[in-house]
């Protein structure tokens, strides 16, 4: 380009395009030295502060791979994590090709969010793999246990001992395999939540129905442990969403309270009107969550007394459910606790229906 022509005005525009990309682009010199870096490859960290004042020098793993092109004349792509003190690490995908004169051009794409997700996923498969593991083992020993039990032939076999360990394996094997269904039916519900299915469209719910059928779902186990089941607060409200995942968003927060509260206590149900939305509260005076736990209850499997939970048959995933229902219809769960003086789950939820926000004003309006 001749200076002084009318192509001036833009000599600048490829360098302000190049800083203005979010992948980050490094130029590397025969010698590995930083020829040119845009801000996106700052942000990543892959530059570093050299030996000598003022001096800048590529990552590492950026002078690795800037090396291999050159001995080989190929372009090398790769992906990986770099450690980011502190939190998680950087994925980052890196691609270095050879420009000329031993300088080679290294573009880097963050790539961090589908790492985040990959590794989620593999910890879902391992978490799901140990929790089906515990019960299908114990039946495949309380089967054993059965048929040894009621196999005439072995060494002082006696009919009426045999009948009582019979029916004690059967309750058993009914128990484990009950949990196991609802381990199963949870996974696959949680499945359609995160998306394997098209939310319903949203309809008026009765507040006081929702309650109802949670209530009447955890009756039972209530009455087993002498807690009283109490409903407060304002009646005849109305939420927007699907009617049966509330049901079961409500429902796993009563069977919670009543799982972690104490013989003879009670829960209270409540329901207000909060503006655009309802609150529906569940709380009870059990056990409580310690502070460090508080962040992690709603993650799936996430236990924060093993021992307590295999107790009380929980499966570990109830309260994620609970959080992507109320994420998925466009309200939270809060939860307030104090170690040994219980716990309050409420649900936010809205008392809207989504095509009433306000709407977005006509041309004809904007011009007034």
């Amino acid at each position: 380009m001749v200076p002084g022509t009318p192509l001036d005005p833009y000599a600048g525009l490829g360098r302000k395009s190049l800083d203005s990309l979010r992948v980050g682009v490094v130029l590397l010199d025969a010698s590995d030295g930083v020829v040119m870096a845009n801000p996106s490859a700052r942000a990543m960290g892959l530059l570093r502060a050299g030996a000598q004042p003022g001096q800048v020098v590529a990552h590492p793993i950026l002078r690795t791979l800037a090396g291999q092109v050159r001995h080989t004349g190929i372009r090398r792509e790769v992906e990986m994590d770099l450690p980011r003190p502190p939190g998680e690490p950087l994925g980052v995908h890196l691609r270095a090709v050879a420009i000329g004169g031993g300088m080679i051009c290294i573009e880097a794409a963050d790539v961090t969010e589908s790492h985040r997700v990959e590794r989620v996923r593999r910890d879902f498969v391992a978490n799901v793999s140990h929790e089906l593991k515990t019960p299908i083992g114990a039946l495949q020993l309380l089967a054993e246990g059965l048929l040894d039990a009621t196999d005439p032939d072995a060494p002082g076999a006696d009919p009426a001992t045999d009948v009582a360990a019979s029916r004690r394996f059967a309750e058993r094997i009914q128990r484990e395999s009950t949990r196991l269904g609802q381990l199963v039916t949870e996974l696959m519900e949680l499945s359609r939540l995160q998306g394997a299915e098209r939310l319903p469209d949203p309809e008026p719910v009765s507040v006081d129905w929702v309650i109802a059928d949670a209530l009447d779902r955890t009756r039972t186990a209530a009455m087993a442990k002498r807690i009283e089941l109490v409903v407060v607060g304002t009646k005849g409200l109305t939420i927007f969403g699907n009617d049966k995942q509330f049901a079961t968003a409500v429902g796993n927060l009563v069977e919670n309270a009543v799982a972690y509260s104490h013989t003879g206590s009670a829960v209270i149900v409540s329901a207000v009107a909060e503006d655009d939305r309802v609150d529906i509260s569940v709380s009870d005076q059990g056990i409580g969550i310690a502070p460090q736990d508080l962040d992690r209850v709603f993650e799936r499997f996430y236990r924060a007394d093993q021992a307590r939970s295999r107790e009380t048959g929980g499966t570990g995933l109830g309260l994620a459910i609970v959080k992507h229902i109320a994420t998925n219809h466009g309200g939270r769960v809060d939860v307030r606790s104090r170690l040994g003086g219980g716990s309050t789950f409420t649900l936010r939820l809205p008392a809207v229906p989504p095509d009433a926000i306000l709407p977005i004003p006509t041309l004809e309006r904007v011009k007034q």
